[in-house]
């Protein structure tokens, strides 16, 4: 499923993306009201993630547009704005669901889950590229059928591969979103765990599907 991100805090954008990546979503991140808004009225999202104050444009104003065009879109408003007045003023304005600063990321991911389950949303539960199946909910692996036995870390990576078919990822493009590093030339992380995933997913007659393009990055490939 894919969640759009509105916030202007980047380190707060960050950390929702990180977990709720980590969590098998596809997150798409923008910094101010007027992206944000073109965003979620142009691009297909499940969920909407809408800080209150923002830049160029005001969360309202964005949910409101929202609303319009999209009544059935859930969106999560997240907020230092926490009196009375101002959740009502949100929940009448159309938001689904009203969450404060600070916050509980594992009660945020609890309301997402909860509003991802409603009868109007399609349950994206598994992801499928290059022969590969990845069951989100129960974390099982397999390629042509077989089951591939994966850490936790290893699915995540694969996870990440897998949300991003036929392009070309950097290393620190994976450090950050599998590890939660910013880049660090002294780790060989990276190099060791796709060794991991490419002993493990190769068949007989079959490689891994993950390329290296030197000086590049790697890149799983959903091409024969």
């Amino acid at each position: 499923m894919r969640i759009l991100i509105v916030e202007d805090e980047p380190a707060i954008a960050d950390f929702l993306q990180r977990g709720l990546e980590a969590e098998g979503y596809a997150v798409t991140c923008a910094s101010d009201g007027r992206e944000g808004e073109e965003l979620a009225l142009v691009e297909s999202f499940d969920l909407v993630i809408l800080d209150r104050m923002l830049p160029r444009r005001d969360g309202l104003e964005v949910l409101e547009a929202i609303r319009r065009e999209k009544p059935a879109l859930p969106v999560i408003v997240l907020t230092a704005k926490a009196e009375v007045e101002d959740r009502v003023l949100g929940l009448d304005r159309g938001a689904t669901d009203y969450v404060t600063k600070p916050f509980a990321f594992d009660e945020l991911a609890a309301r997402v889950r909860a509003h991802l389950r409603a009868p109007h949303q399609s349950e994206a539960t598994s992801l499928d590229a290059a022969g590969v199946h990845l069951d989100l909910l129960s974390r099982r692996a397999e390629r042509d059928g077989v089951e591939v036995r994966l850490s936790a870390k290893e699915f995540e990576l694969l996870a990440y591969f897998m949300r991003h078919p036929d392009q070309v990822l950097s290393r620190e493009q994976i450090l950050s979103a599998v590890w939660g590093y910013d880049f660090d030339p002294g780790t060989n992380v990276v190099e060791v765990y796709i060794g991991y995933l490419r002993k493990k997913l190769a068949l007989p007659d079959r490689p891994a599907p993950i390329d290296t393009l030197r000086s590049v990055g790697y890149r799983l490939t959903t091409r024969a």
